[in-house]
């Protein structure tokens, strides 16, 4: 079965054709959905998107990666592990001349465990749906996030996230759920640690 031909929505790529190849599982963003999110990160990051470094787990055409780069983002990383789909990630990248661009070819997990204290402004994880990622994901999110990074999640049904997260934003487009979250825990000791001064 063909898949419908995406686009990317804003910045200096706008209006650019992603290539979407057929592999299992590979759901790329929708427009209007990608438009969505990136209103809800203008506003969190108050338009400041350069320097900002952003991690695609599950690259897939690359749609998220591919906006954030078009939108100015410094450093963006995408994971794929189709060899397909890796491919056409770097036919893309090259053709654009998008050099702050990094393609991983690899499972989500071994990505994560390869990056060497590195952290982000921004994950993106839009996994296969079914296959249980989100739970096996959480755990490792806050470790590679910055302060204020903030996670972007699709899901086939409305996340259910640890007591730790905190949902900022949640719309649903169809059959998919799509959230912009970030990891509370942080925020609420710093909070503590300013109130015990005042005390």
């Amino acid at each position: 079965m063909k898949k419908h031909a995406v686009r990317i929505v804003g910045g200096d790529y706008r209006k650019t054709p992603i290539p979407v190849v057929d592999a299992p599982g590979l759901r790329p963003t929708p427009d209007r959905v990608r438009e969505t999110l990136f209103n809800w990160l203008q506003h969190f990051w108050m338009g400041d998107f350069a320097g900002r470094r952003v991690l695609d787990l599950f690259a897939g055409s690359g749609a998220l990666g591919f906006e954030a780069a078009s939108r100015g983002v410094g450093h963006v990383l995408m994971a794929e592990t189709h060899p397909p789909a890796v491919a056409a990630l770097r036919a893309l990248r090259d053709k654009l001349g998008a050099r702050q661009v990094r393609i991983h070819a690899g499972d989500a997990q071994v990505v994560l465990h390869r990056l060497d204290g590195a952290t982000f402004d921004l994950v993106l994880l839009d996994p296969p749906f079914g296959k249980g990622w989100l739970d096996r994901l959480w755990p490792a999110l806050p470790a590679i996030l910055r302060p204020d990074g903030l996670l972007y999640v699709e899901s086939e049904a409305p996340v259910q996230a640890p007591p730790e997260w905190e949902v900022l934003r949640s719309s649903r487009a169809g059959q998919v759920y799509f959230n912009l979250l970030r990891f509370a825990a942080t925020q609420k000791k710093v909070n503590n640690s300013a109130l015990a001064l005042e005390k």
